[in-house]
């Protein structure tokens, strides 16, 4: 499904055989003009997504931006002037809003996160636990927060998680049979491993296999032994309950990546508000 598909779609959901509190209220002929007013603090992002929406409710509305995605914004600010037909401007306004609500908290989110390691090489990664057909909106929003993206979905890297080890009979036949399947049908695919203890980072480093090491759950000692282990064999990612509180210690212990579900599974709306001037 493309970002447009989407989009009809979401319409589709909310106005259905039609807007009938503006269709009831307002002239068909009339026109007017709205501004997107700020109400927190933050990161913005979804501003690319708004246009799409207008341009497809209405073509002829226009919208004069002040404001750009990745920008921090704060209250008071106006993000951008729409102006056209009364109606339409209202038909777009919520989904245009639900889009960027919950882009810039993710994107907001994600800043703080990626200020707590500032000076260290540690990258902020996203993850999969994004809402179903939102994905590619939520890790653009990551993106605009200044984090970075992991994999986009089960076809584009090799991770080999807990589940996939134990069903497999252990890490080295994971690793075997996952490298084997990238040497025979997807050349180039990178083959990450999830580890559980120091013991399983040892496996992996026996076994030569493979691209990057999660050190999953792992406390600071252990992250920092297991890195030191690592050297530059292996691309090294920290993961599993990582907050705002302990993502610096885990970037001080030297690893290469962070990944962090929250940033989008459980992030709070930006407040924003659009207002007929």
């Amino acid at each position: 499904m493309t970002d447009i598909e989407f989009l009809q779609a979401a319409l589709i959901e909310d106005v259905a055989d039609g807007d009938h509190s503006s269709l009831s209220t307002i002239p068909p002929e009339a026109q007017g003009k709205a501004h997107l007013l700020v109400k927190e603090n933050g990161i913005l992002s979804g501003l690319k997504v708004a246009k799409k929406v207008f341009q497809i409710v209405d073509p002829s509305i226009s919208l004069e931006v002040f404001i750009q995605d990745g920008d921090t914004i704060k209250i008071g600010d106006i993000v951008f002037i729409a102006s056209g037909n009364s109606q339409n401007l209202l038909k777009a306004e919520r989904l245009m809003l639900n889009m960027m609500q919950r882009m810039s908290g993710i994107a907001t989110l994600t800043s703080e996160y990626v200020d707590q390691t500032k000076g260290m090489k540690a990258k902020v990664l996203d993850t999969r636990k994004t809402t179903p057909n939102l994905r590619a909106f939520e890790k653009q929003a990551v993106l605009d927060g200044g984090g970075h993206n992991h994999r986009f979905g089960l076809y584009d890297m090799i991770m080999i998680k807990d589940n996939h080890v134990d069903f497999a009979g252990g890490i080295k036949k994971a690793l075997q049979k996952a490298t084997q399947y990238v040497q025979d049908k997807k050349p180039g695919l990178k083959i990450e491993i999830e580890t559980r203890d120091l013991k399983e980072v040892q496996q992996v480093l026996d076994s030569q296999l493979g691209d990057r090491i999660m050190l999953d759950n792992f406390n600071y000692e252990d992250t920092r032994t297991a890195v030191k282990m690592i050297g530059s064999a292996y691309e090294t990612e920290s993961s599993g309950g990582i907050t705002l509180e302990t993502i610096s210690e885990y970037a001080k212990c030297g690893v290469d990546f962070i990944s962090v579900g929250a940033i989008t599974h459980s992030v709070k709306g930006l407040d924003l508000s659009f207002k007929a001037i």
